[in-house]
């Protein structure tokens, strides 16, 4: 396929995108032409199986394949209306690779739609990744600031550290270092840096509630804020357990160190 037939394609297809409720999709009725299906129940058949391909890997037919119907011209400016569905780009792709690929506008579409789907990808994770990263920093934060709330109240490093495994012990049920050891985390690096973001960010309420209450509650020693401590964290806890969610049974989730190197990198090449 020539460098310019590639170029129209592309344009075609792009411009055939629209949006609907946020989410990217096409007119089954514009894909049928954009791969060349003269008629719609020869197309009907694809979607079919595409459908069927969607049902096996587990996806919602009714979010990517959506029934509506569409109003066409006819000839001496009547109109018509007939039915039509809108398509994500992964009902999109489906319905390409059911197709036949020596035909050139499929095998187009089946490599565009999974560039485009393999892109959303990417972006999506990209998200996730920047708000486990957030949430880190976030929770960093508070710990520092009770940190120096601690230090003001006569405390040191070594009751911030109790303070804050028997919050984690209020939180999981087991202390820092068994956390450790049932995630498998290096002992010479912070249990968070391997937490879910769900778990960062409750573990970040609880300290930020410690924090409040610290001073709303005029505690002055390193004992009264022990227990203020452990008591927000056994809240957090009980908020998790009434939604399904147990803290101790979340799997780790990926060295945050490796997470930011890579969105770093990743920045690097895009300010080149």
């Amino acid at each position: 396929m020539k460098t310019s037939e590639i170029k129209d394609l592309f344009k075609l297809f792009e411009e055939a995108a629209s949006e609907y409720d946020g989410v990217e999709c096409w007119s089954a009725r514009d894909l049928q032409k954009l791969l060349g299906y003269s008629e719609w129940r020869n197309f009907e058949n694809a979607i079919k199986k595409a459908k069927e391909s969607c049902e096996n890997a587990g996806e919602n037919t009714f979010y990517h394949f959506v029934d509506v119907n569409k109003t066409i011209p006819m000839p001496k400016g009547a109109e018509k209306e007939v039915i039509d569905i809108l398509l994500t780009r992964y009902a999109c792709y489906l319905i390409a690779q059911n197709g036949d690929s020596s035909k050139e506008q499929i095998a187009f579409a089946q490599n565009y739609f999974a560039v485009q789907t393999r892109r959303a990808e990417l972006i999506e994770q990209r998200i996730l990744d920047f708000e486990r990263v957030k949430a880190r920093v976030k929770l960093a934060e508070s710990e520092k600031v009770l940190s120096s709330i601690i230090y003001e109240r006569g405390g040191d490093d070594k009751d911030f550290a109790l303070i804050r495994s028997k919050g984690d012990q209020a939180l999981f049920t087991l202390n820092t270092a068994q956390m450790k050891k049932k995630l498998g985390v290096p002992s010479s690096r912070p249990l968070a840096d391997f937490l879910p973001t769900v778990t960062i960010k409750a573990k970040d309420f609880a300290t930020e509630l410690t924090n409040v209450n610290v001073n709303t509650k005029n505690l002055k020693s390193v004992k009264p804020i022990e227990k203020e401590h452990i008591e927000n964290n056994s809240v957090v806890r009980k908020a998790m357990l009434e939604r399904g969610v147990k803290p101790e049974n979340l799997p780790p989730a990926e060295d945050i160190k490796k997470i930011e190197r890579k969105m770093n990198k990743d920045e690097k090449k895009l300010t080149k």
